[in-house]
């Protein structure tokens, strides 16, 4: 099961961050964002790599093989 989407979601909303903040840190379309969001499309692991480091946990967190 994708976590992904779900953990990346959850994330930017407790962190008080818009699509568009968030887009602007990483660079991508608020339509990519979007993506990412509703399980459309998957990011690459550079960019799992940004957003670990953006929100400070771990990229088995993000892909759910953690809960820290």
């Amino acid at each position: 099961m994708n976590k992904f989407k779900d953990r990346f979601s959850e994330l930017r909303q407790e962190n008080n961050l818009t699509r568009n903040q968030i887009a602007e840190k990483l660079s991508v379309s608020v339509r990519l964002i979007s993506y990412w969001e509703n399980g459309k499309r998957e990011c690459g692991f550079d960019m799992l790599i940004k957003i670990a480091t953006i929100f400070d946990v771990s990229i088995d967190y993000l892909l759910g093989k953690s809960d820290f």
